[in-house]
C-alpha cells in the first residue's frame, strides 16, 4: 500500500501545475502531464465532478500516461485550487452552470490546438453533465467522450420535482451563495461521506491528505444556487431533444447503487443517444468509479481502455 500511496499523493515527475485564465479573466487552477512516448498515443482530457481537485485521480492519470497518452486536468471555478465564487469559506458555489460550460469551449480549444490528437474527454459526476451539454451545444468535438457515474439527475431524500421547487425558493429566500448545508455531500442521509464515495477506505484517505497537504482545495457543501441549478439545468438536459442527433461516440460507466446521483436518469438519457455503450456496477460500487476497491477500478479502466482503442485510435 505504501507504495500506491507514493503515487497517489505525490505529483508525478514531468507534470505542471499552472494557471489558465477563463475568457473572463476566471483563474483556473490546471494541471498538464505531457506524454513521454514519441508519438504519443492522444491526449485526454479529464473532468472532475462536484468539490473534486485533480489530485483525487492521480492513479488513474498515471495508467493512462503510462499508456503514452497526454493528460490535462482543471479544477472548476468555484472549488479547488481554482477560488471561490462566495465568500463564505469553502462553499462550492457558482453563478451559473453555463460557465461551466463556457469554461470548458474555451479551454477545450487552446489545448486542442496544442496536444497531440486523438483528443478524448472523461467527465466524472458533475464532469459529466458539463461534458454532455457541451457535446449536445457543439461546443467540443473530441473523438470519443467517457461519462463516470455522470450527473444527469440528482439522488435524495425527496423527488427531483420536489427538489426543484424548494432548492428554488430556497436560493429566493436569502443570499443564493451561502451553503444549503453544513456537512456531508447530501443532506438527509446517515450514510457517511466515505460510504456515499467509495469502499475503498485507503483511497477515500488521499483526499483528506491533499486537503491536509493544501487546505485551500476544500470544497465543503453546495449553495442554494448549485443545488438550484443542478436540478433544474440536469432535467432540461433530459429532456433535450437534441440527444438523438449527437454524434461523438460515447461511454457511460453507471453504478446503480449510486447515493449520489440518479443511475436510471444517467442510463435513460444515454439510452437516447445513437452511439452510446453503457457499462453497469453494482453493490461493489459506489459513486466514485474510479477510487473504488481495485475490482471495480480495474474492470471500469479496461473497459475504458478497450473503448478508447476502437473509438479513438492512436
Amino acid at each position: 500500500m505504501a507504495g500506491l500511496e507514493a503515487i497517489r499523493r505525490a505529483i508525478p515527475v514531468g507534470a505542471r501545475i499552472a494557471t489558465w485564465d477563463a475568457p473572463d479573466g476566471w483563474g483556473h487552477r490546471r494541471f498538464d502531464l505531457p506524454s513521454q512516448v514519441m508519438p504519443a498515443r492522444g491526449s485526454l482530457l479529464f473532468l472532475g465532478g462536484r468539490g473534486d481537485v485533480f489530485e483525487k485521480y492521480l492513479e488513474s492519470f498515471g495508467h493512462w500516461h503510462a499508456q503514452g497518452w497526454t493528460i490535462a486536468s482543471f479544477d472548476w471555478r468555484g472549488q479547488g485550487g481554482s477560488g471561490r465564487c462566495s465568500p463564505a469559506p469553502h462553499c462550492g458555489h457558482v453563478e451559473s452552470f453555463a460557465d461551466y460550460g463556457a469554461d470548458l469551449a474555451a479551454f477545450w480549444d487552446q489545448w486542442v490546438a496544442t496536444t497531440p490528437g486523438p483528443h478524448v474527454v472523461i467527465g466524472h459526476s458533475m464532469g459529466g453533465y458539463v461534458v454532455l451539454r457541451v457535446l449536445i451545444d457543439s461546443a467540443i468535438a473530441p473523438q470519443a467522450a467517457v461519462l463516470v457515474a455522470p450527473m444527469l439527475g440528482l439522488k435524495g431524500p425527496v423527488t427531483a420535482r420536489l427538489g426543484e421547487w424548494a432548492a428554488s425558493a430556497m436560493r429566493r429566500l436569502g443570499d443564493p451563495a451561502r451553503a444549503a448545508w453544513k456537512g456531508n455531500e447530501r443532506p438527509a442521509t446517515t450514510e457517511t461521506r466515505q460510504t456515499l464515495l467509495t469502499h475503498d477506505a485507503d483511497r477515500y484517505a488521499d483526499e483528506i491528505w491533499w486537503q491536509q497537504a493544501d487546505p485551500r482545495l476544500m470544497t465543503g457543501p453546495p449553495s442554494w444556487n448549485w443545488v438550484a441549478e443542478a436540478f433544474t439545468q440536469t432535467r432540461a438536459l433530459r429532456q433535450e431533444p437534441m440527444l438523438a442527433t449527437m454524434r461523438t461516440p460515447l461511454l457511460g460507466l453507471i453504478a446503480d447503487a449510486d447515493g449520489l446521483v440518479d443511475p436510471r436518469a444517467a442510463v435513460a438519457t444515454l439510452g437516447r443517444l445513437p452511439d452510446a455503450q453503457l457499462v453497469r456496477f453494482g453493490a461493489e460500487s459506489a459513486h466514485e468509479i474510479l477510487r473504488e476497491a481495485d475490482p471495480v477500478r480495474d474492470r471500469a479502466l479496461a473497459a475504458i481502455d478497450r473503448f478508447l482503442d476502437a473509438r479513438a485510435p492512436a
